[in-house]
């Protein structure tokens, strides 16, 4: 199983995985709440885990635009 992090704006590749064992609780996942997880986290056919976060590009644009958090899309 792999676990891939991308970014939930831009979709760049912010990190992988692979053949990585853990439980929820070392990833942190245990953290959020069930409306975050099923928002954040998703799991493909193959059984490896893609998981949305903010790469530090988009986190940047966020910060200096802060207006920006009402879209899902703020990328054209």
């Amino acid at each position: 199983m792999a676990i891939h992090y991308y970014c939930r704006h831009c979709s760049k590749n912010v990190g992988k995985l692979s053949s990585w064992q853990a439980d929820v609780n070392e990833l942190g996942f245990d953290q959020l709440s069930d409306q975050e997880r099923s928002e954040m986290i998703e799991q493909d056919s193959q059984g490896h885990i893609q998981v949305k976060v903010i790469c530090e590009d988009c986190e940047n644009t966020l910060r200096e635009n802060p207006d920006y958090h009402a879209y899902d899309s703020f990328l054209h």
